[in-house]
């Protein structure tokens, strides 16, 4: 895992959108995920577990928007995990965060999981 945001809420799920999961920047830049960059979507409402990539989203929104397809898995108002993984033949420096019902930032997992790990 490169990097992970924890606890999100859908805010729309747009069937008519051609695929894909859009994130406000402001999530993107706190974690590293970028436009574009494949992800894991796991939905903690339903157990629904999909690929997509990132599409950057309007800055301080607090949306994420999933899109097509997986519209049909993840509808809006579900609590999912958003994650991103690095194939890499050094150790990955993961970032993970948490966010509130209203997808503002709340706390840095990164040293948290360290202590599971």
């Amino acid at each position: 895992m490169s990097a992970k945001i924890h606890k999100a809420t859908v805010t729309e799920a747009n069937l008519n959108y051609v695929g894909s999961i859009t994130i406000d920047a402001e999530l993107l830049d706190r974690t590293g995920l970028l436009p574009n960059e494949k992800v894991l979507v796991v939905s903690n409402t339903s157990g629904a577990r999909l690929e997509t990539y990132i599409i950057e989203g309007e800055r301080g929104s607090g949306y994420i928007g999933v899109n097509g397809a997986a519209a049909h898995l993840i509808g809006e108002g579900e609590e999912i995990i958003i994650i991103a993984f690095t194939l890499a033949t050094e150790p990955v420096e993961p970032k993970a965060i948490l966010v509130d019902a209203n997808n503002r930032f709340v706390s840095d997992l990164t040293e948290q999981q360290a202590a599971f790990a």
